[in-house]
């Protein structure tokens, strides 16, 4: 097995970090404090060609491979964690479901739109009374001659407040249960379509929250994303791509509390002597660094089974983001006990990277949800 990773890949890491400690880092605490979407860094980050990492160059996308998607994010996590959900949202929550399952027409109206950037894109899967239960939502589409009306609302939606297409699940027939979900693209002027609350979150400030509305949506029928009772397939087949993104988030911000622990311990002086000698914050410090080392290789090995077309890897993107987002709340917590006191304020990283870790145990599918995948993959 080789653990090396390309050429094409060491300079996309190169360029990314070097990108992300220039531009991202200085804003991440101004963002997280205003809530405020990063638009000029995601038009940067779209002319460096990372909306559309592994769309194909015909619809204006980057080409590249999924362990380059991984390397991308954790580099862009490392720095902003805001940054780079809305980044990961936008590439495999979005464009991958159109590049999968989309007409050729779909791909070439809406690929192009999300590789450069001119449209941000978005998901509309929880709903008020529907989470990890993806079965269990209320919206529903009805077909009226040429068009869907759709009715419902979606809550949490990462990008909502700045997105201009959506992937949008109803119900199309409730009688057939999770088999008469049906998938949508929803383009944000569509009729009847609006924005609710924006959410105010603990963590991940800036990425542009809120609710989605549907009342008498209508939706042409050319916008049903595959076929009519493939939504939940199609979701499920999407968030298993994600969670490649979600694990690599988390060992970006992991990796991140590890260097301000690093650094911290170094300069801290206690009882005569740095912190860092001794025993008990160098235990802490190996524990973190193997912990990382570890989610790291869960998440490069889940996208290298996508990029080798092994038809399911639901059980390795679901070890890989489980692992890696209980590993981050470990590390950013560990990382705020080895600051002690100023750990606990906002005038360090920490503090912000330890409110943004907790996110990861709960979106694309809660820690719990990633368990029964990976036991349910063990018991066919």
């Amino acid at each position: 097995m080789n653990f090396e990773l390309t050429n094409d890949q060491k300079m996309l890491q190169s360029e990314v970090r070097k990108f992300a400690e220039n531009e991202l880092a200085p804003l991440a605490p101004e963002i997280d404090i205003s809530g405020e979407f990063p638009k000029e860094s995601i038009k940067k980050l779209a002319e460096l060609g990372l909306l559309g990492i592994f769309i194909p160059e015909k619809y204006g996308g980057s080409e590249f491979d999924f362990v380059s998607l991984a390397i991308a994010i954790e580099e862009i996590s490392r720095a902003c964690a805001s940054t780079g959900v809305i980044v990961a949202v936008n590439n495999s929550l979005c464009g991958y479901p159109i590049l999968q399952f989309g007409t050729e027409k779909q791909k070439q109206k809406y690929l192009p739109l999300l590789s450069s950037g001119e449209k941000i894109g978005a998901i509309g899967i929880t709903e008020p009374n529907a989470g990890s239960d993806v079965a269990s939502l209320e919206s529903t589409a009805v077909l009226d001659g040429d068009h869907y009306i759709l009715n419902g609302a979606k809550r949490f939606i990462t990008n909502g407040t700045e997105a201009g297409i959506f992937i949008v699940f109803a119900y199309t027939n409730k009688e057939l249960k999770h088999k008469g979900i049906s998938a949508f693209i929803v383009d944000r002027d569509t009729p009847g379509f609006s924005l609710g609350n924006h959410e105010n979150l603990m963590g991940i400030r800036a990425t542009g929250n809120c609710e989605l509305i549907f009342e008498d949506c209508k939706i042409p029928k050319e916008n049903l994303l595959g076929e009519e009772g493939q939504g939940f397939y199609i979701c499920m087949n999407t968030l298993d791509v994600s969670r490649i993104d979600i694990g690599a988030q988390a060992v970006g911000i992991s990796q991140a509390a590890l260097d301000e622990a690093v650094k911290y311990s170094k300069e801290r002086v206690a009882f005569g002597k740095p912190i860092c000698k001794f025993e008990m914050i160098q235990n802490m410090l190996a524990e973190m660094a193997t912990q990382i080392h570890a989610a790291r290789m869960l998440v490069y090995y889940s996208a290298w089974c996508k990029d080798a077309g092994i038809k399911r890897f639901s059980k390795e993107a679901a070890m890989a983001k489980y692992y890696a987002a209980n590993i981050a709340v470990d590390v950013t917590r560990k990382a705020v006990q080895i600051f002690g006191g100023y750990g606990y304020s906002k005038d360090y990283t920490v503090e912000r990277l330890y409110r943004d870790a907790k996110i990861l145990e709960l979106y694309e599918g809660t820690s719990e949800i990633q368990k029964v995948v990976i036991a349910s993959e063990l018991l066919r």
